[in-house]
């Protein structure tokens, strides 16, 4: 029995319920009307028997011989009459009385208790009701009584309809029941429509809310909030694969550029030490990189909290500027760092060096051979800031609204690259709580300003 309520859709189960419901209120229903014309026509019929007793000892009267008359005759059918002297003999009986006897009249007038009984008869059951009474000076035993033919009648045309009209009322309320289960289940059938075509490449599609106040549409705002989180990790994992190989070509380009330092001639003991050195710190780098730049993504997401550390910017700068020097002389550049204070900042220290890395290495690309690249430390009453300043043919003023873009690379770009440096640094620094702007950019070269929250005292303590 499950298996077979299991293999049938819930547009059928809903139907089978709502049938199942309508056949018990209307079997109920049916049950109570019944019961309730059977009282009505039964009490119809007592009334009715009384009001006989009434007219009939109104009516009678004993003559001068001590019989019994009537003032008129009794030509009602159903009335049944008769007339009884206290020891059972028989003094009166209408016409219906002589045609329809009842064998058992006597003796209930016999027993006389005031009392209406049900009595059995070939045709229809006949209610009889014997009273006491007294016709002049004779006590007599009046007896009224009324066949139950015409409410057996009416009852079983009650029945006889109620018998039909459920079947077909129930067959209404199922094709009813059926045609409102397929439109509540509409905006199912549309959201399993919309979510069959949901796929690793259209996570950005929605399933259709028509009503947010019922549950469906609540269902489809919970699986589109669901959708939405789902399309944020995969686009997190797309981003972190990408910044992942951004990050890693300048740090593998300056292992790559030490080797080839090392390899060009012939060197002592201490140098290859040095040179060799310099290229498994450059690996642990990489190695710490892969693992910030992962809590970099989930910092962008709200799945992980950044550090709060105590930058020393001057310091930072000339860390940086050390870092890529290499690189940076292989394009007979150089890096310089202007400081006129040591500013300190209260931020993410990997977060901030990775930026301003991928800053650096940017304004590499754009400076001409033999330019020249500083960076410059500052601050202000509420914000410390460092700028990378290059020396290069400047950007296109129609493209500067789209720097920062991911993947975003100038028409007349000539050097290698995907267009990730600047928005991963721009993200980075927002992700810490900082700035990245665009300050200047002319035919002289670019300024880049990196602006972060001023380590205060209390700040200091904070992150120490």
């Amino acid at each position: 029995m499950r298996r077979w309520w299991r293999s049938h859709n819930v547009r059928v189960r809903l139907t089978l319920w709502y049938v199942g419901a309508m056949v018990i209120v209307l079997g109920v229903y049916a049950g109570v009307v019944f019961a309730f014309v059977s009282r009505s026509v039964s009490d119809t019929l007592t009334r009715r028997l009384r009001g006989d007793f009434q007219w009939a000892s109104a009516m009678v009267e004993q003559t001068p011989e001590g019989g019994i008359t009537w003032y008129q005759d009794i030509t009602e059918e159903e009335f049944w009459l008769r007339v009884w002297s206290p020891s059972g003999t028989l003094l009166y009986q209408n016409a219906e009385a002589a045609r329809s006897p009842v064998p058992q009249s006597r003796d209930i007038a016999l027993q006389t208790d005031d009392s209406i009984r049900e009595v059995d008869h070939p045709v229809a059951a006949v209610r009889v009701l014997t009273r006491r009474g007294r016709i002049g000076d004779q006590p007599v035993i009046i007896q009224v009584g009324r066949s139950e033919a015409s409410m057996r009648e009416e009852l079983d045309q009650l029945a006889l309809i109620l018998a039909f009209g459920l079947p077909v009322a129930v067959a209404i309320a199922g094709l009813g029941g059926y045609s409102l289960a397929r439109r509540a289940l509409l905006p199912v059938e549309r959201m399993t429509e919309r979510a069959r075509h949901i796929t690793a490449e259209r996570l950005s599609d929605r399933l259709p809310v028509e009503n947010p106040d019922d549950e469906m549409g609540r269902l489809a705002l919970v699986f589109n909030e669901t959708l939405g989180r789902l399309e944020a990790s995969f686009e997190q994992m797309r981003r972190f694969t990408a910044d992942v190989s951004h990050q890693l070509r300048t740090p593998l380009t300056a292992i790559r550029s030490v080797g080839e330092v090392g390899l060009r001639e012939h060197r002592d003991d201490a140098t290859y030490r040095t040179i060799i050195g310099s290229m498994l710190e450059e690996a642990d780098r990489l190695a710490s990189l892969v693992d910030r730049l992962l809590t970099l993504s989930r910092a962008e997401t709200r799945q992980a909290k950044l550090a709060s550390d105590d930058i020393d910017l001057r310091e930072l700068a000339e860390d940086v500027a050390g870092h890529l020097d290499v690189l940076a002389e292989e394009q007979g550049q150089s890096i310089g760092v202007e400081h006129a204070d040591a500013p300190h900042a209260c931020a993410d220290r990997f977060v901030v060096r990775q930026a301003l890395i991928n800053l650096v290495d940017n304004a590499i690309k754009f400076t001409p051979d033999g330019g020249r690249i500083s960076i410059r430390v500052g601050e202000t009453a509420a914000e410390a800031h460092v700028d990378v300043i290059d020396s290069g043919s400047g950007i296109d003023p129609q493209a500067r609204d789209h720097i920062f873009d991911r993947f975003y690379r100038a028409s007349d770009a000539q050097t290698p690259g995907a267009g990730l440096g600047l928005s991963i640094a721009k993200g980075a620094v927002e992700a810490t709580g900082g700035r990245l702007t665009l300050e200047a950019s002319g035919p002289g070269g670019s300024t880049f300003r990196i602006s972060l929250p001023r380590a205060t005292p209390a700040r200091r303590r904070a992150a120490g």
